[in-house]
Parts: C-alpha cells; sequence; structure tokens
C-alpha cells in the first residue's frame, strides 16, 4: 500500500515511539485520503482519522505477541 509506512514490530524495530506511531497513522490517512494536507473544512475529519488510526495501531502492537521474540515494548 504505503511503502514509506515502516514495520513498527518487533524485531523490526527495538523500540516504537508515540512519534512513530503517529508518523505511520498520518502517512495512512494521507494515502487513504488521498490528501496531503487537508481543506480547510476537512481538517476536523482528518485529524479525528490520524487520532483513531494512531490509538488503533497502538492497541494492535501492544497486543501483538510475536513467537520466539521478546514481548511488546512499553509505551
Amino acid at each position: 500500500m504505503c511503502r514509506s509506512i515502516k514495520t513498527l514490530r518487533e524485531p523490526y524495530v527495538p523500540e516504537v515511539t508515540p512519534a512513530d506511531v503517529e508518523a505511520a497513522a498520518l502517512q495512512y490517512v494521507r494515502k487513504i485520503s488521498g490528501f496531503r494536507a487537508p481543506a480547510a473544512h476537512n481538517a476536523a475529519a482528518f485529524d479525528e482519522a490520524v487520532r483513531a488510526v494512531a490509538a488503533a495501531t497502538a492497541t494492535l502492537l501492544d497486543r501483538l505477541e510475536v513467537r520466539g521474540g521478546r514481548s511488546a515494548p512499553q509505551r
């Protein structure tokens, strides 16, 4: 889908920061919406989508169990 979104789970990265999650969420919403930056009348919907995707991403990463690896890093 979007090649600039990097994998955020072990063993690909040793530590995932909130900034990493936010950047991935922003890239995802940009790709899906087709907007790099939304018009003023779409800014609230765009920003809410970024927050929702970031929250879903954090939940996913917290719940993933990587077999043969260490447990997920704490945020």
